[in-house]
């Protein structure tokens, strides 16, 4: 991904990180924010990104594709944001779980999509905190930066099959979550709705 070379060509390197400023920076921020839930927190850690980054290629580094690149130092100040503040690392996360190999629909990527239509996207995105951040954190990459099972594994340097569980999993967790809060709510509303016919009849 990237290799060093001589400070004759900084120039040309230079230009394409701004090109990559420009391009990423959006999507980095969203992806950071979704992350951790803090606007401002977010807003550093993309900064820190392109500061580490940018002080990579001024030492005469280049960097072929800058997307993943940028993705992977990015989450890997995520998760040390998360060790810092000594909530669930990713390994104890992991460690917890017992990650499989999972069953064929877990890694097959059109039974992934196919659970994702069934899923309310708003309601989902409401609920991203209450999963574990080793679900959160495929189902961001994958539903909102739009990365595949193979990006994803060359950023986090996990095996793809474990990635393609773990969109499986998240989605089940997240749909589970949907259908128990609806089923609140209905409940809500029918309590509601007996308590003014009862009022009403006295």
């Amino acid at each position: 991904m990237a290799g060093e070379q001589s400070t004759e060509n900084l120039s040309g390197h230079e230009a394409r990180f701004l090109a990559a400023y420009d391009e990423y920076n959006d999507a980095l921020f969203r992806h950071a924010c979704m992350r951790i839930s803090d606007r401002e927190k977010a807003i550093d850690l993309v900064h820190d990104t392109y500061t580490k980054v940018w002080s990579y290629v001024r030492k005469g580094y280049e960097i072929e594709q800058f997307r993943p690149f940028l993705y992977k130092v990015l989450n890997n100040l995520i998760i040390d944001t998360y060790r810092k503040k000594k909530e669930s690392s990713l390994d104890a996360l992991l460690d917890i779980e017992g990650v499989d190999e999972g069953s064929f629909d877990e890694l097959s990527e059109s039974s992934a999509e196919a659970l994702a239509a069934t899923i309310d996207g708003r309601k989902a995105f409401e609920l991203m905190d209450e999963i574990p951040d080793v679900y959160k954190e495929v189902l961001i990459m994958r539903f909102v930066d739009g990365l595949g099972p193979k990006e994803m594994s060359e950023l986090t340097e996990e095996k793809e099959n474990v990635i393609s569980v773990r969109i499986h999993r998240g989605l089940k967790l997240l749909r589970q979550k949907i259908e128990a809060q609806d089923e609140f709510a209905d409940e809500k509303r029918k309590a509601t709705a007996r308590k003014k016919a009862a009022d009403k009849n006295n």
